[in-house]
């Protein structure tokens, strides 16, 4: 079992309004993960409302009824996750080897999630793509792993503080970025060959410090999962050339990382209210 602990901290120079907040905290069950508890709350008191957005992840809006200098949210969830360290993929007959078609109903059904969704008029990120195709056909499972080690060993991890991802060419031009720009980064080039993707948010487990990320044995990150006909939705880490969701903990599965936020709202007040916000995460293992 594992248990996690979010918490995030916003802090104003003088008291201000909040507007109704967006928290997507909730860890997401699936066929390897078991969701045991959750517990949310907000400092001041809000009151909550529970949703699902169109992708089935669990939402929070939570609206304010008090002025404040400080709002904390705090997430505490207990999971059991059993994904495999070294899985096997029973991969479609039909979709082996690279190119293939999707049926007439996947390809409906994945829609947004096999296009582009950042500009790349001259092709460039296609270009590059194009790179790992040894030839024609080529093992598909080979050639997405391909694109993730090739994304680790060619950009540099570092983490960032700051809001926001970096395009997706931007970040082939600097030669550096976060877990979650690495994330679009695959995305993207594994789009621009028609495969379908998608982006996912939430924990990973890092109790001996071994793979790349913050500091300390649990933090946000962002990876990627692929639909792979037969074998299903395939997740790939490239910031930690992994495949498979052993040490992942999913919270969102999203179209656009934008849409992943884990805390998300304004206020009213001064222009310079806002001093700060700090997030802590905690994952770990217990009984």
């Amino acid at each position: 079992m594992l248990k996690i602990h979010h918490r995030t901290t916003y802090s104003f120079r003088e008291d201000v309004s909040l507007s109704p907040h967006r928290l997507m905290l909730r860890p997401r069950e699936g066929r390897d993960l078991r969701l045991l508890s959750h517990h949310l709350s907000t400092s001041p008191p809000a009151g909550l409302s529970w949703s699902n957005d169109v992708f089935g992840n669990a939402m929070v809006l939570a609206t304010f009824f008090t002025r404040c200098d400080r709002l904390v949210v705090d997430s505490y969830a207990a999971v059991d996750l059993t994904a495999s360290t070294w899985p096997v993929f029973d991969i479609a007959a039909s979709a082996i080897n690279y190119p293939f078609l999707y049926g007439d109903n996947d390809w409906t059904d994945l829609g947004a999630l096999t296009v582009q969704q950042y500009d790349d008029i001259e092709q460039r990120l296609a270009t590059w793509a194009r790179g790992f195709v040894a030839r024609r056909p080529t093992d598909t499972l080979s050639l997405l792993k391909d694109i993730s080690l090739g994304i680790a060993s060619s950009i540099s991890y570092q983490s960032r503080e700051e809001e926001g991802t970096q395009a997706p060419l931007h970040t082939l031009d600097r030669g550096w970025g976060s877990c979650r720009d690495f994330a679009v980064l695959f995305v993207e080039t594994v789009r621009s060959l028609g495969f379908g993707a998608r982006i996912v948010s939430g924990y990973l487990f890092n109790p001996d410090a071994i793979v790349t990320g913050p500091n300390g044995n649990g933090s946000t990150h962002a990876w990627a999962d692929v639909f792979v006909p037969g074998a299903g939705w395939i997740t790939f880490d490239p910031t930690n050339r992994t495949m498979g969701g052993a040490n992942l903990i999913p919270v969102a599965v999203t179209r656009d990382i934008a849409h992943a936020v884990p805390v998300s709202g304004s206020f009213t007040g001064a222009t310079d209210a806002f001093l700060s916000m700090n997030v802590a995460v905690e994952v770990k293992a217990s009984g």
